[in-house]
């Protein structure tokens, strides 16, 4: 199982959290996000190991492709309303991580357009804010999925919800942690991302 640490904005913590090889890094270019990098973000030198994914939310592609330049990200997700046609544009350019709020009502038949384009899919508690809310949803609802496209879970990730997720052996191909791993928001606790990252080994 993968980890994904997400919502990093400080250069010294970034490299902090870097020195822990996590497989993957996030970092939020959506301005609404109390965890935006900022228009000044200048992305620190990190292992070339770890994969770094840029988190966008209904943005422009060209926004979106500028940044992938800028700061040589390996990825990108897209947290929005974004359609299929648009990941399909954006998957021309680079891997596309799709990420879909669930809850009970939502319809795993709304993810088979998306499939052809998307490396992986991420799924989320649902909310109006476009993911943040600290909390899980129900991942026995994942029991529906075909798990044809890998994905992550996120949503108020945390050790003892990691444990559940294992205790329902579910495929998942990486978990996604944030806020439960802040002493500020985008500013991660290097001890519990230690602990986590002990835990998948």
């Amino acid at each position: 199982m993968k980890l994904k640490v997400c919502g990093l904005k400080y250069p010294d913590n970034i490299k902090q959290i870097a020195e822990l090889n996590p497989d993957y890094m996030g970092f939020i270019f959506y301005e609404g996000s109390k965890r935006f990098v900022g228009k000044d973000f200048v992305m620190p030198e990190i292992s070339d190991k770890i994969q770094k994914s840029g988190v966008f939310v209904n943005a422009p592609l060209e926004y979106v492709l500028k940044n992938v330049k800028k700061h040589k990200l390996d990825l990108v997700q897209l947290h929005g309303d974004e359609s299929p046609e648009y990941c399909s544009e954006a998957a021309k350019h680079i891997p596309v991580v799709k990420a879909f709020g669930i809850d009970e009502h939502f319809n795993m038949d709304e993810l088979n357009s998306y499939k052809p384009c998307c490396k992986y899919f991420l799924f989320d508690n649902k909310t109006e804010k476009y993911g943040g809310s600290g909390k899980p949803f129900n991942w026995e609802l994942l029991k529906q999925y075909d798990n044809s496209v890998p994905y992550f879970i996120a949503g108020g990730m945390d050790l003892e919800k990691f444990r559940i997720v294992e205790q329902l052996a579910l495929p998942v191909f990486g978990i996604d942690v944030n806020s439960k791993f802040e002493i500020k928001p985008g500013y991660k606790d290097i001890i519990k991302v230690m602990q986590i990252k002990n835990n998948i080994r």
